[in-house]
């Protein structure tokens, strides 16, 4: 998987929007103003280990050590809170493994949101 196709796969989520605040070399995506991911472009102050590139993705706290011990491409993430980021080195992995975590990431947002709303009354 390229990181056009992870951008793609995951603008393609619905209500996924994007944006820079952090600087060129990194895209955010998030659904209703909340991280879920994060993008790292190849360049800039991000390059700590090597050239592998890698999204930072938020999981729940048990879900990201299960796959850091299963996966050697799945590490804590490098400028995000460790307990609930990883860093997904996805070109080393196969795309459905990829889109999947990519999904379990936007499902933790979208399912705290459901918690938060309101339930209606008739």
């Amino acid at each position: 998987m390229n990181i056009e196709h992870v951008r793609d796969y995951t603008l393609s989520l619905n209500g996924v929007t994007e944006d820079q605040p952090f600087g060129d070399d990194n895209i955010t995506f998030r659904v209703e103003g909340k991280i879920f991911l994060c993008l790292w472009l190849g360049t800039g102050n991000y390059n700590v280990d090597n050239d592998s590139l890698r999204f930072a993705c938020k999981l729940t706290p048990e879900r990201n050590e299960e796959l850091r011990e299963l996966y050697k491409n799945i590490t804590p993430a490098f400028h995000w809170n460790k307990k609930h980021w990883s860093d997904v080195y996805f070109e080393q992995m196969e795309p459905d493994f990829v889109m999947g975590i990519i999904r379990e990431s936007y499902g933790v947002i979208v399912g705290k949101m459901k918690k938060k709303t309101p339930a209606t009354t008739q």
